[in-house]
């Protein structure tokens, strides 16, 4: 087991590549937090990771409130003792061209996707310095690379966390704390649900694998990375496309 007895915090674990992600970390042997800002979708994954018979424990945490993310921190150390993996996962999609994009769109995507990412980061460092050791990955899209139509907001913040990872890999690297991006492309998950078919069929064609990505197929990068096998990744930016941006 990749992952054996390593604590591992992922936000918005409650459904999609988080839960996905979630599972894959318990059935590779961690203690995974799951926390998401909705409590039925955190119960509905520690059933799942419980029913494999996995390690798990949850929290409701907003991403966007300090005194959630503090709190979630200060349970997990009385709990464990120690943090060995963050997955900044939490994020919101609120779409829409410039010119019609209202400022509540664009400022409650950076606060999630973005300040989240930072509060929960900065509330788990503090551990890590004194472990000396710890892997910190972000959930970018290949819209944090590329850009994208009617993404003005989503794409800032996506741009944004791959800025963050490899300034803290900088930062942190020489205090045995790694951290590196994913990218995911066109995944099948919930957000794509409210699509018409042919928006479905033309994302589809647009990859060179002809399929949409699965959310396993993102938490299996995410293992990896969080695992000492990729002791020499440090500062990555790692699509999970099946090619779309070639």
């Amino acid at each position: 087991m990749r992952l054996k007895d390593k604590v591992c915090i992922i936000t918005g674990s409650g459904n999609g590549i988080g839960r996905a992600t979630a599972l894959k970390f318990a059935s590779e042997g961690a203690r995974v937090v799951v926390c998401d800002v909705d409590p039925p979708a955190v119960e509905e994954t520690l059933s799942k990771i419980r029913e494999a018979c996995g390690d798990a424990t949850g929290c409701k945490v907003d991403v966007t409130k300090r005194q959630d993310v503090d709190g979630m921190v200060r349970y997990v150390m009385e709990k464990y003792g120690r943090i060995d993996v963050l997955v900044n996962n939490a994020g919101v999609i609120m779409d829409g061209q410039l010119h019609k994009m209202t400022d509540d769109q664009f400022d409650r995507v950076v606060e999630i996707n973005l300040k989240g990412t930072y509060l929960c980061t900065r509330a788990v460092v503090d551990v890590m310095l004194a472990q000396n050791h710890g892997v910190i990955l972000n959930a970018s899209s290949i819209v944090g690379i590329y850009g994208n139509f009617g993404q003005t907001n989503y794409a800032a913040t996506k741009f944004g966390v791959i800025g963050m990872a490899k300034s803290w890999a900088k930062e942190l690297g020489r205090k045995g704390i790694r951290a590196n991006a994913v990218c995911p492309g066109f995944i099948d998950t919930m957000i794509l649900s409210s699509m018409p078919d042919k928006v479905i069929e033309a994302m589809k064609q647009k990859v060179p694998l002809g399929r949409l990505g699965k959310p396993e197929e993102v938490a299996n990068v995410y293992a990896f990375l969080a695992s000492d096998e990729a002791s020499y990744i440090n500062g990555a930016v790692i699509e999970v496309s099946g090619g779309v941006t070639i």
